[in-house]
């Protein structure tokens, strides 16, 4: 068994405006509740000094050529050496400081547990309108028809696993339907899912968000839809091997 017991895992693209704050956040968590555990952030190619703020704090950095939401988590998650893995966005929204949920649910035994923003609070003007009583709201009640998950938020973005299992129900996708996948691909071999509340705040960055509405709101409802035909579910390991290139 690894020595490490979590890793927290950030990706990142120019997140040097917030990333010290998440950094600073997750340490102190680490530390005061007596954690053996590592920092990661997984680059996506930033030029705006985040990879200096990285290393400058102690994380482990891990360059991830592909871009994409989800080829910076695979990249992250395959370079991960701890049982268990917290993945967060670094834009500052997730507050580090409290995973003690998190970890108390993976401890229990649950193989991936998700946060749930509209159960923890949403601060004014952290999601888009539209998101927050439309996008979310229905891509998580489709999710919930067609697949044998009872997630009420399917893209809350701060979520724990069992690395292990992870890397053997192999979410692949390199973009933003990579957190519908790992939930799909879980509840599909017949894991259960965990959910704590979620506090989710506004962004602090210096540049919108990465996530685009109507491409990957489009992208997030063909996926859930084609991945419910018979044989679709489920695509094999997390390609580690690519992730390193």
């Amino acid at each position: 068994m690894s020595e490490l017991e979590l890793s927290i895992v950030m990706p990142c693209l120019d997140e040097a405006a917030t990333l010290s704050t998440c950094l600073e956040k997750a340490q102190r968590f680490l530390a005061e509740q007596q954690v053996a555990g590592e920092l990661i952030v997984a680059d996506n190619g930033s030029t705006d000094g985040s990879r200096q703020i990285a290393l400058g704090q102690g994380a482990r950095l891990v360059d991830v050529p592909t871009l994409g939401y989800g080829a910076a988590l695979i990249g992250g998650i395959c370079a991960a050496r701890g049982r268990y893995v917290v993945m967060a966005d670094s834009d500052d929204t997730y507050d580090f400081y409290r995973l003690d949920a998190f970890l108390e649910k993976l401890r229990e035994g649950y193989p991936l547990v998700m946060g749930n923003r509209f159960a923890g609070g949403i601060a004014p003007r952290a999601m888009p309108l539209l998101h927050r009583y439309l996008g979310n709201p229905m891509i998580s009640w489709i999710g919930r028809r067609l697949h044998p998950v009872r997630v009420r938020d399917f893209y809350c973005g701060l979520r724990g696993f069992d690395r292990e299992l992870m890397l053997t129900v192999g979410p692949r996708s390199p973009g933003m339907v990579f957190a519908l996948e790992m939930v799909v691909n879980v509840g599909r071999a017949g894991l259960p899912i965990a959910e704590v509340p979620t506090t989710l705040s506004r962004s602090a960055r210096a540049h919108p968000p990465h996530l685009k509405t109507w491409r990957d709101g489009w992208r997030s409802l063909v996926y859930l839809l084609s991945a419910a035909l018979p044989g679709k579910a489920g695509t094999g390991p997390m390609p580690c091997a690519e992730a390193a290139r």
